[in-house]
């Protein structure tokens, strides 16, 4: 199976069938009936990109219900390390923090449902990420956590001197004190 499942209910990792020869490569970035076949069964709405430069943070981000989306992350060129929070209350890993490097290289994609906040660091000299949501954007209900809490103990692989944050995400309170209504099934 191309998914893998990691240690947070519901968080998968994608790794596409890739096809190479002289000419290049081909693979399938997304396919509804391989994603059915591991259960999820999601109408994306929504293709968001952005393009970064090193050190760039990004996150951590979530929209509240009924406008969370769940996601699914890729790199069109460079590396990032991509970064989740579990967030739904009552989850066995609320608060746990998963990371992956998710690269051009490596073809990898990261699966993140709806409850989990979410961020990525930029670790080569540029990065364009793409991302596919079940949900349209809606400003109303943006919410995040602050990058840096103490709490979560992430890593970003960023020196702190290198790191460049937005003022709004440097604003983004801790999760204790986030605004947070996802309830883990």
């Amino acid at each position: 199976m191309p998914f893998t499942k990691t240690d947070i209910p519901g968080l998968l990792i994608f790794e596409p069938r890739v096809f190479e020869d002289s000419r290049g490569y081909f693979f399938e970035s997304y396919n509804e009936q391989v994603f059915r076949q591991e259960g999820i069964d999601i109408r994306w709405v929504q293709d968001n990109q952005s393009a970064s430069d090193y050190g760039v943070i990004r996150g951590l981000h979530y929209q509240l219900p009924p406008y969370a989306q769940a996601k699914l992350i890729r790199v069109l060129k460079g590396k990032i390390l991509d970064v989740v929070v579990d967030i739904r209350k009552g989850s066995p890993t609320f608060g746990k923090t998963f990371s992956v490097k998710l690269s051009a290289k490596n073809r990898k994609q990261l699966f993140i449902p709806a409850g989990f906040a979410h961020g990525f660091s930029v670790l080569s000299e540029k990065a364009e990420v793409m991302y596919k949501c079940d949900v349209f954007y809606n400003k109303e209900s943006e919410a995040g956590i602050i990058y840096n809490d103490q709490e979560l103990k992430i890593d970003w692989q960023i020196p702190a001197e290198q790191a460049i944050i937005s003022d709004k995400d440097k604003k983004l309170p801790l999760l204790k004190d986030g605004i947070n209504n996802f309830v883990f099934p």
